[in-house]
């Protein structure tokens, strides 16, 4: 699918082997249960998208939406812009390459992550396992964890990393 508008509820779920190009979408609940999915230069205004998907890659993306990518295996994002409450929690081999993040709280509870995110994170909250770095956050949340949670969060200071 290339060089359109969507404006869709459940937008390609269950589907395999997808490329999107140049798409403009709102709606909600779309990607679930997709499997093989491409998405660059888009724009998607969604809620609870990614849901259990498998091997997804967005780039060069605006993704805003309430908890996005949950319970996701394989999800990568580069060089997007990201928007939305509880954002990537409960996720599998989750990567986040020279990302933004804005008005995003409570994000990679219970995931399994190695992100580079570029400015601020307002907070993250129990990431399972794996490296978060980025410029600055202004909450770590590591308490009342329901598993064993690892992950680190590293903030760069004049180039360096400091681990909170």
């Amino acid at each position: 699918m290339k060089d359109c508008t969507v404006n869709s509820e459940y937008l390609f779920f269950d589907s395999k082997n997808v490329t999107l190009s140049d798409i403009k979408m709102t709606g909600k609940y779309s990607f679930q249960y997709m499997e093989n999915l491409v998405i660059e230069n888009c724009t998607l205004d969604t809620k609870d998208a990614f849901w259990h998907s498998k091997n997804v890659m967005v780039k060069n993306s605006f993704v805003k939406g309430e908890y996005l990518g949950w319970f996701s295996d394989g999800l990568t994002l580069i060089d997007c812009k990201i928007i939305g409450t509880q954002p990537l929690c409960y996720c599998k081999n989750l990567k986040l390459i020279n990302c933004t993040m804005e008005e995003t709280d409570l994000a990679f509870e219970y995931s399994d992550v190695e992100a580079d995110i570029i400015g601020n994170v307002m907070s993250v909250k129990n990431p399972r396992s794996g490296r978060i770095i980025l410029d600055s956050v202004d909450e770590v949340i590591m308490e009342d964890a329901a598993m064993e949670c690892s992950g680190e969060v590293i903030v760069r200071i004049g180039g360096q990393r400091c681990s909170r």
